[in-house]
């Protein structure tokens, strides 16, 4: 079982139709060619926090997320539907608008983080189960995290920093978010893993004989880490020969860890 729990296809009437979209979508923005650039890929990282806040609201009891509606924001069917919602305002803003791309996609993406923040908050409000100390401190150190890791790479890879650029800093932002949301979930706040690769690790750093005293997330953070730092190092040559496709494929790689990480902070604030 490789599959996170709660993996289910959402049913054939939405499925279908959310599929048709995404095509459709694809298919639109291959044959206008857009230009994919490092400003490009950061712009859509907003849309990888909505992504991640509409799938946690629709994991809460009493989901403020309207019946119609919620089968779009299960997982994978959450995916898809914000693929298609940014790709939507992609084409738009090729087609009709005359702000530049990366300007209308995080334009849009950060109103959109907005309104799901909002939502999210009331809800926990509503609930009373608004804890916002520890997605703090798990943000917090996510960034220090990243900033010691860029610093590094900048130092002992100065190329590979110039390459990659803000895209690499995201990746490693978005795989430190991950790590330590992950390990603020399990060692604080009681949650549970549930993606199997994840949880092997988890259960290999609970047979050590530190558990006991540092916890069992420490190795998550220190793996996550490793791997992110490996794969920029890894796509800087890429990159520079493909920018298009290279920055492109490293922001899949961020979107990996930014999406997890994001939906991991809204949870734990709006649960409790």
């Amino acid at each position: 079982m490789v599959l996170p729990d709660g993996f289910a296809l959402p049913p054939l009437s939405y499925l279908l139709p959310l599929l048709l979209v995404v095509v459709a979508v694809i298919w639109s923005l291959r044959r206008a060619e857009p230009t994919i650039s490092e400003r490009t890929i950061v712009s859509l990282a907003p849309w990888m926090v909505v992504g991640a806040g509409l799938n946690a609201l629709y994991q809460v009891p009493g989901t403020p997320i309207p019946d119609v509606l919620l089968p779009l924001f299960g997982t994978p069917a959450v995916y898809l539907t914000t693929f298609a919602l940014a790709g939507g305002v992609w084409l738009l803003s090729l087609y009709r608008l005359r702000v530049p791309v990366p300007r209308v996609l995080a334009g849009v993406g950060m109103s959109g983080v907005v309104v799901v923040l909002l939502v999210a908050f009331w809800y926990g409000i509503q609930h009373g189960s608004l804890r916002l100390f520890w997605p703090f401190v798990a943000l917090v150190v996510a960034v220090v995290l990243t900033g010691v890791l860029w610093v590094a790479t900048q130092f002992f890879y100065p190329d590979v920093a110039i390459i990659t650029g803000a895209v690499g800093a995201l990746t490693l932002f978005a795989h430190a978010l991950d790590g330590v949301s992950t390990a603020v979930g399990i060692d604080v706040l009681d949650f549970r893993e549930k993606t199997p690769l994840s949880q092997a690790i988890l259960e290999i750093a609970h047979s050590l004989p530190i558990s006991n005293s540092v916890g069992v997330g420490w190795l998550f953070v220190l793996v996550k880490l490793a791997i992110a730092e490996f794969v920029v190092l890894l796509f800087a040559d890429y990159v520079a020969e493909e920018p298009a496709e290279g920055y492109l494929l490293l922001g899949v790689v961020a979107a990996v860890g930014l999406g997890p990480g994001a939906h991991n902070l809204i949870l734990f604030a709006i649960t409790g």
